[in-house]
């Protein structure tokens, strides 16, 4: 069963029979808004969003990144699948799958990001969603809506975290500026 997430919000990733999650799968999907063309008609625009997921220890240093131009984490734990540059079809357009066992255990936080690499604000974007997917059952557990819009051109979308043995995954939401990850690095030290 499916948690819609709300700003701030956190869900356990522990298992409902028992249990905690080990294969998990983050997507992100979104639609350019159609513009109104010169003589009435309606054009489709391309947007390049850029979902990065984001390896921190213990002491909030960042130890690796997965993005667009490094799409595997250096222990191999986490696999982006591509980029993504229209976010043109259905479903997921961009998805970065984590193994959490292989996760090292300095390894304590994994936040993602989202950004408009060609620089459009959210404003431009419609149907906008991150969403974390159990990738052992194909079940979907949480779903954070991105649709808000407005002036920003990136989001801190969520972050997984450690607890114990197992881990929780907190909705961030927090509108940001910049055209990739390192662009938001200043304004992520308040979500560590």
């Amino acid at each position: 069963m499916s948690v819609s997430l709300s700003k701030g919000q956190k869900v356990s990733l522990a298992k409902p029979g028992g249990g905690t999650l080990t294969r998990v799968r983050m997507g992100l999907g979104w639609d350019a808004v159609k513009k109104k063309g010169l003589f009435g008609g309606v054009r489709s625009q391309s947007i390049d969003l850029d979902a990065s997921c984001l390896l921190f220890d213990g002491a909030g240093q960042l130890i690796d990144v997965v993005w667009f131009q490094q799409l595997r984490s250096k222990d191999g734990s986490i696999q982006h699948t591509g980029d993504n540059r229209t976010g043109t079809g259905d479903g997921d357009d961009e998805s970065i799958m984590v193994d959490l066992p292989r996760l090292h255990a300095s390894i304590t936080q994994l936040v993602f990001t989202v950004n408009s690499f060609t620089g459009q604000d959210f404003s431009q974007i419609e149907n906008a969603y991150c969403l974390l997917v159990d990738e052992t059952t194909g079940t979907e557990v949480a779903r954070f809506d991105l649709s808000a819009g407005g002036p920003n051109s990136a989001q801190i979308m969520a972050k997984v975290s450690r607890e114990g043995q197992g881990w929780s995954m907190t909705a961030i939401g927090a509108p940001a500026s910049g055209r990739t990850f390192k662009d938001l690095l200043p304004a992520l030290s308040a979500h560590l």
